[in-house]
């Protein structure tokens, strides 16, 4: 990014930029995020829950948006925990759904699976587990790594789920929200909240490319750092420091 002296607001991905996956923040990340708190505003935008976010962050203080914008936590300096702000859960038609994925289940030979055919989350998010609910964590983590398989269908999961924004999720499942509900639509609505234009925003993030979740950012007018390995958040960032 070639002028970064507007930047006002720094946003970030959580899994895979500030942390390992599913993992509690380190030491040393933890150092950078205090050292950048001290020139910007410092967010979260999530997948998931924002109070397991806050959890997973070590209690860090931060703003934390959930749910791809479902959700909004703000760090309380006081009680140094996150008050829920706005926590919007939508209805799905579970019969109807259900259709779907089988469906795309039988057309794409995926029709054995252990536990259950889809993932209903409180928000009215969904995750379709091509392996099922209850499949071992072995035999998903070596389904699809590079996420080949799942993004030779990407584009007919996103038509059958035309009025669901669609993410290639983990290494064996797509992950589903509303539509708006995506990390653009997220980071958007915040700045319009609380008076950020666009060009005084920089996002960080590692899950950028086709059916990511960062993808929204990162074909976005938003800056954006991309970052392939949490371990060098420092090194992605030290130009703003």
């Amino acid at each position: 990014m070639s002028n970064t002296n507007n930047i006002k607001l720094m946003a970030f991905d959580l899994d895979g930029t500030l942390t390992q996956h599913k993992s509690k923040l380190e030491h040393s990340n933890k150092l950078v995020l205090l050292e950048l708190s001290k020139k910007y505003k410092l967010l979260i935008v999530g997948a998931g829950q924002c109070m397991r976010i806050f959890n997973q962050m070590d209690r860090f203080p931060i703003d934390i948006i959930g749910n791809y914008g479902m959700q909004y936590g703000r760090y309380n300096e006081k009680t140094e925990t996150l008050d829920i702000i706005e926590n919007i859960t939508l209805p799905c038609d579970k019969e109807d759904i259900e259709k779907r994925v089988t469906y795309l289940r039988e057309k794409y030979g995926y029709t054995y699976f252990i536990g259950d055919n889809v993932e209903y989350h409180p928000s009215g998010c969904l995750t379709f587990p091509i392996l099922g609910t209850k499949a071992l964590l072995s035999d998903k983590l070596a389904f699809d790594p590079t996420r080949e398989k799942r993004r030779k269908i990407y584009n007919d999961v996103v038509n059958v789920f035309s009025d669901y924004e669609v993410f290639i999720g983990g290494s064996s499942s797509f992950d589903l929200a509303p539509k708006p509900y995506n990390k653009y639509y997220a980071l958007d609505k915040y700045c319009k909240e609380n008076g950020y234009s666009h060009n005084e925003v920089i996002y960080a993030g590692d899950d950028y490319g086709i059916g990511g979740n960062d993808e929204s950012v990162y074909k976005s007018d938003f800056g954006f750092i991309c970052v392939d390995d949490y371990r060098d958040l420092y090194e992605n960032v030290r130009h703003l420091l």
